[in-house]
């Protein structure tokens, strides 16, 4: 795909990768269409911006208001070519003593929400005969960790649902790629890690965002259904499939930095 000239909707798009995708798309010369909760960021953002662009309030655990931007959106531009499902955030946290309501949220912000915009978008792209979907999962969806139980759980969710879709949507001329990257340097952690000692601990191994997003974009323009970042957390997750109890023994007390 030539992403000159497409209408690019990215949620969550007021900080961290999100961010970073709206100026990257923008400078190739795509429409990139901003919506996240705090509007001011989002205005922040756009100021910067080289090209076209929107700024959307929106909470994509309101079902109500993901439908009303996807039709002010098509309103505005005639259609949405590709949505990037980026909106989500994590706490990490040991599992007894965990608030219910800390598994409910990030269930629905990370994993229904990123349903709601699809199943919002997804006629639309139907109807055009074309379309890009690019989920962010992460390798938590791959492989499980200490005080990561509830975070974790939603990344495996998003990967079952795009697994599932991308053979549901077969010869439909709709792509959906899952991008899966390991810890990036962005504000995710003034939440998920607010002491600071986990990415204190694996400061050496944490991506910078501007390499995970030239990868994404890389994804969509050679329609890649999947991506691990980095490529040695890859490696890993091919390792842990084929010898789970061997990796767990050798790959536990690594992992488990949290």
């Amino acid at each position: 795909m030539n992403i000159k000239g497409k209408i690019v909707w990215i949620t969550g798009a007021s900080s961290g990768i999100g961010a970073v995708m709206a100026y990257q798309f923008s400078a190739k010369g795509a429409v990139p269409i901003l919506t996240a909760r705090n509007t001011d960021k989002l205005e922040e953002i756009a100021a910067g911006l080289p090209g076209q662009h929107a700024v959307y309030p929106l909470d994509v655990t309101n079902t109500e208001q993901v439908g009303d931007v996807v039709k002010l959106i098509i309103e505005r531009y005639g259609r949405i070519d590709i949505l990037i499902n980026n909106a989500g955030y994590g706490i990490f946290e040991s599992f007894v003593g965990a608030p219910f309501e800390h598994f409910e949220d990030m269930m629905n912000v990370n994993y229904l929400g990123l349903v709601r915009c699809t199943q919002a978008v997804l006629p639309h792209m139907l109807q055009a005969g074309n379309g890009h979907i690019v989920n962010i999962a992460s390798m938590a969806g791959k492989i499980g960790s200490a005080k990561s139980t509830g975070y974790s759980a939603t990344k495996h969710a998003v990967l079952g649902f795009t697994n599932s879709l991308r053979q549901e949507l077969n010869g439909s001329g709709i792509s959906i790629t899952a991008i899966n990257p390991g810890p990036i340097a962005t504000p995710f952690f003034d939440k998920a890690d607010p002491s600071g000692n986990y990415v204190k601990n694996i400061s050496w191994f944490m991506l910078k965002p501007e390499k995970v997003v030239r990868e994404l974009i890389d994804a969509v323009e050679r329609n890649v259904p999947e991506k691990n970042l980095p490529f040695i957390a890859g490696v890993g997750v091919k390792l842990f499939h084929l010898f789970p109890r061997i990796f767990d023994r050798i790959a536990t007390k690594m992992l488990n930095k949290k």
